[in-house]
């Protein structure tokens, strides 16, 4: 069942027809599709060293085209900020082959793509993932301000989906909760200027090897954005004496962790009821991070 009711879908055929006639040197070994939990792009894996990424959504193919050339930009200047491995772009490939719309070549990450609970109680993974968000905090947003309508600026801008969300959720979560916590989460006041930040620290954007942060994927949306935005990573993947090592290591005060848990709630609050069916893996991800914020609030 495809995860949203306009999902475009492509096959190894038209990737390798694509990388055929755009990059010849990467056409001739072997492609297979990637079964993962992404919601934005279909990802096969090409050779031993690259993956081609190609958008699951209908647009036109002027807007995706900017956006790419956006995500290049950021992803290469994420991958100078990264003290942890990030994909670098290679090639921006064009419509064809029944596919209509830009895609992208990167490079290829070893290691694991972590889950909720994979490594919740390691604090080797807590330590590794603090680091990265000071190291990216710690760049220069050359005078960038958050932009866009996605997570990063005024909680009160995300109203009307967060109630969306609680009503779709009726049967499936503890939606007076989420009522609850939305109600308190919205006026939480913001202090400090944006800092530079990945913006979505879920598990699927991380990978691993044993215990230890080994990448970080899904680099392309680095930009200034609000300092507690990447904190939705702890609800995500950690538990509380994981949390608390995150924390000390970050130096986040109050107000600064509410807003991390305003910002969790607000992604998680979308999975259930959406990928229910269609993407059992994000739908999990959401159940996984509002228990924890439910218990955090008991």
């Amino acid at each position: 069942m495809p995860m949203h009711e306009d999902q475009l879908d492509i096959t190894t055929d038209q990737v390798r027809a694509l990388l055929k006639e755009q990059a010849p040197a990467w056409a001739h070994g072997p492609i297979a599709a990637l079964p993962t939990s992404g919601t934005v792009n279909s990802i096969f894996r090409v050779g031993k060293d690259h993956t081609a990424r190609f958008p699951l959504r209908p647009d036109r193919p002027a807007v995706v085209a900017a956006r790419l050339e956006r995500d290049v930009a950021a992803m290469i200047e994420f991958s100078q900020a990264s003290p942890f491995p990030a994909p670098i772009p290679v090639l921006r490939g064009r419509p064809g082959h029944r596919f209509p719309l830009p895609w992208s070549l990167q490079t290829w990450l070893p290691g694991e793509v972590a889950t909720p609970r994979s490594h919740e109680a390691s604090d080797q993974f807590a330590a590794d993932l603090a680091t990265l968000i000071v190291a990216l905090r710690s760049q220069d947003t050359k005078g960038r301000t958050f932009t866009g309508t996605g997570r990063g600026g005024a909680l009160t801008d995300h109203d009307e989906w967060v109630q969306l969300c609680i009503e779709r959720s009726e049967g499936l979560l503890d939606t007076r909760a989420m009522s609850r916590l939305w109600n308190r989460f919205r006026e939480l006041p913001r202090r400090g200027p944006d800092v530079m930040s990945h913006t979505d620290l879920i598990p699927a954007n991380l990978l691993v090897v044993r215990d230890r942060l080994a990448g970080v994927l899904d680099t392309g949306d680095f930009q200034a954005a609000d300092p507690a935005l990447d904190l939705v990573s702890v609800w995500h993947l950690l538990d509380a004496p994981r949390r608390a090592i995150l924390r000390a290591y970050v130096g986040s005060d109050d107000l600064e962790w509410e807003r991390g848990r305003a910002w969790a709630f607000q992604q998680a609050a979308g999975l259930v009821w959406y990928y229910e069916k269609t993407n059992p893996t994000m739908a999990d991800l959401g159940r996984t991070t509002l228990c924890r914020l439910f218990t955090e609030e008991s």
